[in-house]
């Protein structure tokens, strides 16, 4: 909390001048100048003033400073009362600028950065319960390079409200009781397909989506019965005792445990699995729809293309009504989302009992739902009934969750506790597809589509951006060994895609380059590590106990700007927390890095003969590194010694 403290003198000393100028309610903006030799800190309070006052807002910030700031700050040079605040002036152009007091913002930032481990987590949520979903990818098929910008955007999120203390549970929806899967079903059970891929390498969920569902989809078009099989299917999936249902699970099971192992890969942690056919079973949806139409939210089409079915009506005369049950009584996948997530907010009792499913790479454990009270486990965390619910799923549904969020609203007064977190789909680059062997012809970019069988498996990219950052870590450092190399290349890989990942708007299509992701410069994963490498052979190299330091002597352009940076993790971590922005974590960790190589390039450290110097530089170092290392940690990114 040092340049809040900052920001927090500043208000005060604005405040207490605009009281004195007998305008003590008026609001005003504090905001980063665009220019640093403008100051730290720009006030727009001139132009509110002026604007009542009829007159240029340079004249009002002029005498406003003169008047009345610089008597409160004292001397009006180095503020005797302020101690954040070195001075302040009036620029031409009406805004009131601030400079900041480094020796004292250096002392106050390198002391809360050494001494607290947690350094730049604010918190902001006091203990609020929110669920988040992400991953929820069908399981018929392996995860696609697209739906990790869904997995990583879900994990970072988590990782940033759970470091701002809020109660996160995450959950990931098994659609199991879906088309998807009774496409599977039909494929092994009537079309003569084998359970087990002839290449035994072959992980199962490859096997199942890359062959079995795409080859399906296409007999489907030659063979009407099948079609036939698979609305038979889809209604016995809906009663847990028949022999398909029991013969789906354990394929779903065999898909979920290699989707996990993906996404495990990437360090990425669950709480619970929700499995939608218990959604069905244990009566939640039958009770929602009986609510559903006694509220007159749906009615049953008497006519059209919808005849029969029970339907919500389009948001306009123009939206086309939304199908729930179909005519056939099987249940739309919006249907089932419609009390999962009055589920989530505990609109609804709980129905499920919970049982323990797998442990986790971060040794934490995997819970999963059931309706068999004789598999229920004791020590289970709570689920449900949460104060909000942030769904990640992408702009394509944004239309559906709509719907189920204007749903949830005649529940209960639930406004603004659900939320639907939108982005926009991945591509891949010309050049990944064709490290990857996929033909695209002259396009310059690969869209994906499960059904159509266009899409590059996530596994595969992970081990292409393994095999590329194995490469170039073997070529730097000879004298690796086999495991150290494997080690660091496994962490720039992931490292390298998470932030690829997350550095992007939400509102913006990714175009996915492996070649550029693992970019020792320039906006990358490998880049950032770089810095944080170069920091650690500083300090390996230095014996020096830190102490007796003099904090007047970081008064270099790149110290100051270094400590600046630091000063202002727990600004942007709220920030991230409150607007589910997740770039501005990457932004941020992407102004550190390139603010160290600029101390690291021009202020020496270990050749400094001055010790006092010397040992306060060093302990600017440590406290980037303590810095540096908490943001990594919000975006998933490992932080190396060597690379």
């Amino acid at each position: 909390m040092t340049f809040r403290a900052l920001l927090d003198e500043i208000r005060q000393v604005v405040s207490a001048g605009l009281t004195g100028l007998g305008y003590p309610q008026e609001s005003f903006d504090l905001s980063e100048p665009p220019r640093p030799e403008f100051g730290d800190v720009s006030s727009n309070v001139a132009f509110q003033i002026g604007k009542k006052l009829n007159r240029k807002p340079y004249d009002v910030a002029r005498d406003f400073v003169e008047n009345h700031l610089k008597p409160i700050l004292g001397d009006g040079e180095r503020g005797t009362q302020r101690s954040l605040i070195f001075s302040v002036e009036a620029h031409p152009g009406g805004y009131i600028n601030f400079r900041a007091n480094y020796e004292n913002l250096a002392a106050m930032t390198l002391n809360q950065a050494l001494e607290n481990p947690s350094y730049g987590f604010h918190n902001v949520g006091n203990g609020t319960r929110v669920v988040i979903e992400h991953t929820s990818v069908n399981p018929n098929k392996a995860l696609h390079v697209g739906h990790l910008r869904n997995v990583i955007l879900g994990d970072t999120i988590y990782r940033i409200l759970k470091t701002t203390n809020h109660n996160v549970t995450v959950l990931n929806y098994v659609d199991d009781s879906g088309l998807q899967v009774a496409d599977i079903v039909v494929a092994f059970k009537f079309a003569g397909f084998p359970l087990e891929p002839a290449e035994k390498s072959m992980k199962f969920d490859h096997y199942c989506g890359d062959h079995v569902y795409v080859k399906i989809n296409e007999l489907y078009k030659t063979d009407p019965g099948l079609e036939e099989r698979r609305r038979l299917v889809l209604k016995e999936l809906e009663h847990d005792t028949s022999e398909l249902a029991r013969f789906a699970s354990t394929i779903v099971s065999r898909v979920l445990h290699e989707q996990l192992m993906t996404c495990w890969k990437m360090k990425v942690h669950y709480d619970l699995l929700n499995f939608e056919s218990q959604i069905v079973i244990s009566k939640l949806w039958e009770k929602s729809f009986n609510w559903l139409k006694d509220k007159q939210i749906v009615h049953l089409a008497p006519e059209g293309k919808n005849k029969g079915c029970w339907v919500i009506k389009g948001e306009s005369e123009s939206a086309d009504e939304k199908v729930i049950v179909r005519s056939d009584h099987t249940i739309t996948y919006i249907a089932k989302d419609i009390p999962y997530a009055a589920w989530k907010l505990g609109l609804v009792q709980d129905p499920f009992y919970y049982y323990k499913f797998s442990d986790q790479w971060d040794n934490t454990s995997l819970w999963a739902t059931t309706l068999d009270s004789s598999k229920s486990s004791k020590g289970h965390p709570k689920f449900g009934s949460a104060d909000r619910a942030i769904t990640i799923i992408d702009s394509r549904q944004s239309r559906l969750q709509s719907i189920i969020s204007g749903i949830l609203s005649q529940f209960q007064l639930i406004e603004n506790r659900y939320h639907h977190l939108a982005y926009e789909p991945v591509t891949l680059s010309s050049k990944t597809a064709d490290l990857l062997g996929v033909d695209i012809g002259e396009k310059h970019s690969m869209h994906m589509s499960g059904r159509k069988g266009v899409y590059v498996n996530a596994d595969y990219v992970i081990e292409m951006a393994q095999s590329k950052a194995y490469e170039e870590v073997r070529s730097r450092n000879p004298t690796f060994s086999e495991e150290q190399l494997c080690k660091v290349a496994e962490a720039i890989s992931i490292s390298a895609i998470r932030y690829n990942l997350v550095k992007y708007d939400l509102d913006k299509i990714i175009n996915f380059d492996i070649v550029e992701s693992l970019n020792l410069e320039g906006d990358t994963g490998p880049y950032v590590q770089y810095a944080y490498a170069r920091s650690q052979r500083l300090l390996e190299k230095s014996t020096e106990e830190i102490s007796q330091l003099s904090f007047c002597l970081l008064n270099k352009g790149p110290e100051t700007m270094l400590i600046k940076a630091i000063a202002k993790l727990d600004l942007v971590v709220e920030e991230a927390a409150r607007t589910l922005k997740p770039k501005s974590i990457a932004r941020y960790v992407h102004m550190m890095a390139t603010a160290f190589n600029l101390f690291y390039e021009t202020v020496p450290v270990l050749k400094e003969p001055d010790r006092v110097k010397r040992v306060t530089r060093l302990a600017l170092v440590v406290a980037f590194c303590r810095t540096l290392k908490n943001a990594f940690y919000l975006l998933g990114i490992e932080p190396l010694n060597e690379m």
